[in-house]
């Protein structure tokens, strides 16, 4: 007995967390900092941590009334309807949803490359295909339009993600609407924003509510620090948005989640830290490490240091546990997250010292 043939699928790789780092390397988990995965510095919203303790001994209820409320709180601060937001688990299960909404087997999706791997995994596990269009260091690692354009053949779906992991690039209102102007009435063009709260740009969500071909990705994980609960939800065009009860999981996002996410919302506090937090640390990290780093609109910054692999390694050793990019396709690069105002400058300092030994 053997599964089917699962060769054409990609192994997404997360980034290693503090208990195995410590256990390899024989190292104190307290003292390592951990800044390779793009979760919260913060931790979680206090008022999710509240909602969770409270909601607790109800959890042997299924999620319908707080999924409810949920959806309707979440098109209430986008101002769309409630049929448009489909919530999920995580952004990856709202990528699901649009895959087995879209997608007849054999029909492509567009992704860029270097990209987050799962944009392309759903579509292959919903027996889809995948093509590229290839990001150049040299501008930036910019979604233009006319790499997007050139690359385009009628394809059932185009993803873009602004701010863009890993890089941090993003792209605008009008390049986003250009795209859509110019694919075919039966493509939808995905915009990621998991990292769009960080971003001092604008949410494209004005073209959500203007066209039936652009679809918005969101997630909890990132700036209300709900990364472990696994909460996410596309928001999707009016004319489409009851294909949601037809390819919904049942109650994918938790009584917890839910409950989670509907607090999260109103810890308004939490968010502006955590975002001025994330900004002030892109600057900090683009102004004192020794790398070539760029603009980046997420909580996170690029940095070229040679050979990605053993500098990570080696802060690792340092207690700096930081991305090695080689997975996206990238082994010269690594990506690190924003950490705390008392974090950030720690990990720099130990990243400069380390770059300093490798390059010495």
């Amino acid at each position: 007995m053997e599964p089917r043939d699962l060769s054409m699928h990609s192994v997404y790789r997360a980034g290693r967390g503090i208990e195995e780092v410590a256990r390899d390397l024989g190292l104190d988990p307290d003292e390592l900092i951990k800044l390779s995965s793009n979760e919260n510095s913060l931790g979680p919203s206090p008022k999710a941590v509240e909602a969770i303790r409270d909601v607790a001994e109800a959890v042997h209820y299924y999620p319908k009334s707080s999924h409810t409320d949920l959806i309707a709180k979440l098109a209430e601060t986008w101002d769309v309807s409630d049929e448009q937001i489909w919530l999920a688990n995580g952004g990856d299960g709202a990528l699901d949803y649009l895959s087995r909404a879209l997608l007849e087997p054999g029909q492509a999706v567009l992704v860029p490359d270097p990209d987050f791997t799962y944009h392309g995994m759903s579509a292959k596990y919903h027996h889809g295909t995948v093509e590229t269009f290839e990001l150049s260091e040299a501008d930036g690692f910019h979604q233009s339009p006319e790499r997007v354009l050139e690359a385009y053949d009628g394809h059932r779906i185009v993803y873009l993600t602004s701010p863009h992991n890993p890089t941090g690039s993003e792209v605008t209102i009008a390049e986003v609407e250009r795209i859509a102007e110019a694919t075919d009435e039966q493509t939808l063009v995905v915009v990621d924003e998991a990292y769009e709260p960080f971003s001092e740009r604008e949410s494209k969500i004005g073209l959500v509510r203007e066209r039936d071909d652009v679809a918005l990705l969101h997630s909890f994980s990132k700036a209300y620090g709900l990364a472990g609960i696994r909460l996410g939800y596309a928001i999707v065009p009016e004319e489409w948005g009851d294909a949601y009860a037809r390819v919904n999981t049942p109650f994918a996002a938790s009584e917890i989640a839910c409950r989670a996410g509907l607090a999260a919302l109103d810890d308004e506090a939490f968010l502006e830290e955590t975002i001025e937090t994330a900004r002030w640390g892109r600057a900090y990290i683009r102004e004192h490490l020794d790398a070539e780093t760029w603009e980046s609109g997420g909580n996170f910054v690029l940095a070229k240091v040679g050979n990605a692999e053993a500098v990570a390694d080696a802060c690792q050793r340092e207690g700096v546990i930081v991305r090695d990019c080689t997975s996206f396709g990238l082994p010269e690069h690594i990506r690190i997250t924003t950490g705390t105002r008392e974090e950030t400058p720690r990990a720099v300092e130990t990243i400069n010292e380390v770059l300093a030994d490798v390059r010495g």
